[in-house]
């Protein structure tokens, strides 16, 4: 199992959220670029930018992106606001290894496997999800349906990953969703990352033994609950 440091981009700053709520900021580094270095230094070989203002079309931190892609001091996977082909494109012409898609293709199922099929092995799709039900357009909408029956109607798609948020853990380190994510790896054909929860080494461990091939640390990195260069070391591919 890979683990990926957050960085989750608002205002031009890296922030943290919890609980799914733009409303409950809690950490805040007001240098992305060296949020992206700092990581790096620490060992971690990839990481999860988002635009979060992007996400939310309240803005965009498309300059900052393209700064921290200039970096190149790892692998990173970029996503919040792709709802567009040239925009995904766009991205990984920019240098990103994956390009991370949420809202439309979630909710345009056709529009996903264009985009999939026009770059297998480089898009992620990333599934917010509130007791398996999946929520959208920046955790503002619910759809009827669960990340299940979403997984069966993508399987056949050549994601390079599924990455599931449970949105009700993000942020509060008290544990993940593990259950919601032993089904889901259960149920798919492709690599499966987890996101939200996580607080200690071992939240990291149980991941990891029920299949899970990456997680998405946030606020567990930035807070000092977890050994940033322990938890590359142990979780590095």
């Amino acid at each position: 199992m890979i683990a990926i440091p957050a960085i989750d981009l608002r205002d031009g700053a890296c922030v943290q959220l919890v609980g799914g709520s733009y409303a409950t900021e809690k950490v805040r580094w007001e240098d992305p670029v060296a949020a992206a270095r700092h990581w790096a230094e620490q060992g971690f070989a990839r990481l999860h930018v988002v635009d979060l203002d992007a996400a939310m079309k309240k803005g965009a931190n498309a300059s900052m992106v393209r700064r921290i892609l200039d970096e190149q001091t790892a692998e990173v996977q970029v996503g919040g606001g792709l709802r567009a082909t040239d925009a995904v494109e766009d991205m990984l012409d920019a240098g990103a290894r994956y390009a991370i898609v949420g809202t439309r293709a979630l909710e345009d199922l056709d529009w996903l496997a264009e985009i999939a099929h026009a770059n297998p092995g480089e898009i992620i799709l990333a599934a917010d999800v509130r007791e398996r039900k999946i929520t959208t357009q920046g955790w503002q909408r619910t759809l009827n349906r669960t990340i299940l029956d979403v997984v069966e109607e993508i399987n056949v798609l050549p994601l390079a990953a599924l990455l599931v948020t449970a949105v009700h853990k993000e942020g509060q380190m008290l544990g993940v969703d593990l259950p919601l994510m032993e089904d889901v790896v259960d149920a798919a054909d492709f690599p499966v990352f987890a996101a939200g929860g996580v607080g200690s080494m071992g939240d990291l461990w149980a991941l990891e033994d029920r299949g899970v091939a990456g997680a998405v640390i946030g606020m567990a990195l930035y807070t000092g609950a977890v050994d940033p260069r322990a938890v590359a070391g142990e979780f590095a591919q």
